[in-house]
């Protein structure tokens, strides 16, 4: 694992994409250890890519483990959520949420 409990964290990116040096900054901010893919104009590379993704066309794509997570704006869910920490392994699981707060939550209030 990276980072002693830490599940592999894999971000597969490409150049130029605004998102990808986001989802990178964001796991910087938050002291996670992370291996970065980069596409490329090869062949394989760009396999490998479909098959992880299942066929995913955008980037970041954002691995936790064997947990694929999707893009930033996935990632920022699962952060305000609480569910990253518990993907990450990290104390503190979820926040515990009122009645009212989980029903605004499902409602994306």
């Amino acid at each position: 694992m990276a980072g002693g409990d830490q599940p592999d964290i894999v971000i597969w990116t490409n150049r130029g994409c605004g998102a990808c040096v986001q989802a990178k900054q964001f796991f910087g901010r938050k002291g996670v250890v992370f291996s970065e893919r980069r596409l490329k104009n090869d062949l394989a590379v760009q396999r490998a890519f479909a098959r992880a993704t299942g066929g995913a066309r955008s980037v970041p794509q954002i691995f936790i483990g064997e947990h694929h997570v999707g893009g930033y704006d996935d990632l920022l869910q699962l952060e305000k959520s609480g569910e990253l920490d518990v993907l990450l392994g990290r104390p503190n699981t979820l926040p515990e949420r009122s009645l009212m707060r989980r029903f605004l939550t499902w409602f994306g209030l």
